[in-house]
């Protein structure tokens, strides 16, 4: 199971992907297209051609683990934009786009945030 925490680095790959990568090939992207080390804990999600599934790869220190959401209809309509190659994403945005599909619907509570920082 992958288990998104706030503490997680998530990276959208902007550019939807073949749905039929595999891990080997999804590790590939993150080296070339995306210039991240796929080993160093980030979470990396991605979105097939047909914007009908999305899948997240993430390392855990012994492996990968690579988890698919197909939908059964419709499709993931909303995926950020970015002028880079990836886009980063706070987790409970990674989880609410993995559950509802659409994070700009969603409202959230803001970020937390020190104490000192408010004003």
């Amino acid at each position: 199971m992958i288990h998104i925490t706030a503490q997680m680095r998530v990276l959208v790959a902007i550019e939807s992907v073949d749905g039929r990568k595999g891990i080997d090939s999804l590790v590939r992207v993150c080296q070339e297209k995306l210039s991240e080390d796929p080993i160093s804990g980030c979470v990396f999600v991605f979105r097939s051609r047909g914007g009908t599934s999305i899948r997240v790869l993430a390392y855990d220190g012994q492996g990968y683990w690579l988890a698919q959401k197909r939908l059964s209809q419709g499709r993931f309509t909303w995926w950020p934009e970015s002028n880079s190659a990836a886009k980063q994403l706070e987790a409970y945005e990674a989880q609410l786009l993995m559950v509802a599909g659409d994070v700009s619907r969603i409202r959230a509570a803001p970020m937390w945030r020190r104490v000192s920082e408010l004003k």
